[in-house]
């Protein structure tokens, strides 16, 4: 056994660990309700434009990434298009080990790797600075409800011809939306990629922090993943992924495609 190999068992007894300890769980959960009420997600950007996301979940999204090398990357929820920037950079990153590894000049344009972005309001100020970039060359968006048919359409349309396909949602986080989602695009999810559901954690936190959200527990991303997966044997919740992170709002939400 290598020095490599001996590292990754050793990175993996210590998810086992965080896995038994079901204190330090519900301490990061309790860190999470604490920190919501600052705001503190809005305080991230990524190449310039912010965020609103918790930086581990942003950190596993480069994980997998590396490890699926998508060609196309689909989500919901635009906002300031920060999420967009961390999907298209991972691409652009993934452009440039091709090109490394093969010897060839890299023609960032050229790319066949490519981010869909969907919203139902795509504000002016938000789809300029997107639009006006230098990563928007990669970017693809479609304004409506993202369970609209006409946009569900539109977006199977454009994902035709790749071939690995990673899926985010994160717009309304409703259950009956979270859940029309993912009967929407989930089977757009190639094997051994994941669909992410992000916010999972609303079913973990007080109704009283929700009265001005037509979320809650209960009526949450994760009550949809819930009944999602009592009706589909492809995905599994990968619960390895939530025991490493800890600080994320997408426990229970990284669904793999078997």
């Amino acid at each position: 056994m290598n020095e490599i190999e001996k590292f990754e068992i050793e990175v993996q007894g210590n998810i086992d660990s965080l896995m038994s300890d079901k204190d330090l769980q519900a301490l990061s959960r309790i860190w999470i309700r604490e920190i919501i009420p600052h705001k503190w997600v809005y305080n991230f950007s990524w190449l310039g434009r912010p965020a609103i996301q918790v930086p581990n979940d942003a950190w596993a999204l480069q994980e997998l990434v590396w490890k699926i090398k998508p060609d196309l990357i689909i989500e919901t929820g635009i906002a300031h298009g920060g999420s967009l920037m961390v999907s298209a950079s991972l691409l652009a990153l993934l452009d440039y080990t091709d090109a490394v590894e093969s010897g060839q000049v890299l023609d960032p344009k050229s790319s066949k790797r490519k981010v869909i972005g969907i919203d139902i309001d795509i504000r002016q100020h938000n789809r300029e600075a997107i639009e006006q970039h230098p990563l928007s060359h990669k970017i693809q968006m479609f304004e409506g409800s993202s369970i609209d048919p006409s946009i569900v359409n539109a977006v199977k349309e454009a994902a035709k011809g790749y071939q690995r396909i990673l899926v985010c949602l994160d717009s309304n986080h409703t259950h009956d939306h979270v859940l029309a989602e993912l009967e929407a695009y989930a089977s757009l999810v190639t094997p051994g990629s994941y669909c992410i559901v992000y916010d999972t954690i609303v079913e973990d936190m007080p109704e009283s922090m929700f009265q001005d959200r037509p979320w809650k527990p209960g009526n949450s991303p994760k009550s949809a993943v819930s009944a999602f997966l009592n009706k589909c044997d492809d995905f599994l919740a990968d619960e390895r992924m939530d025991a490493k992170l800890l600080i994320s709002v997408a426990n229970g939400g990284f669904l793999k495609r078997l």
